[in-house]
């Protein structure tokens, strides 16, 4: 299945192996629960989370793991969060395990996520220029 084909994030999981299924449920799981008040669903090919139509953060199958991303991580000052390209305010974590996914800090990324926030619903509409929701 290719990925721009899955409607449903548990369509998404169900096409991975079995290591990396675990892995989306784990995050599945615990997104769910630290962003409660979010809008879930499949977003250029990926689930993905968004607060009031702004993404804020997703997961998607690489080659050889399964990338967590925060839209606005850059600004969380957590140094396990790698940056982006540095073209947004983009960070991630990369994982081959479920075991690797560390739940509080997971919950303390997702309480983050919620109070920093960079406006990417409306990049398009500002030309690609990102401001701070406050």
């Amino acid at each position: 299945m290719d990925n721009h084909e899955y409607e449903t994030i548990d369509d998404f999981n169900s096409a991975q192996v079995a290591k990396e299924l675990l892995i989306c449920d784990t995050l599945r799981q615990l997104i769910d629960k630290g962003l409660t008040k979010a809008e879930s669903k499949i977003w250029h090919g990926h689930p993905v989370c968004f607060l009031e139509g702004n993404p804020i953060v997703g997961y998607s199958k690489l080659k050889d793991c399964i990338r967590l991303m925060f839209w606005s991580g850059i600004d969380f000052d957590e140094p396990k969060l790698e940056p982006g390209t540095g073209k947004f305010k983009d960070a991630s974590i990369r994982y081959t395990e479920a075991m690797q996914i560390n739940t509080t800090d997971l919950k303390r990324w997702l309480k983050k996520s919620k109070v920093i926030q960079w406006d990417y619903k409306n990049i398009v509409k500002r030309k690609r220029k990102l401001l701070r929701i406050i």
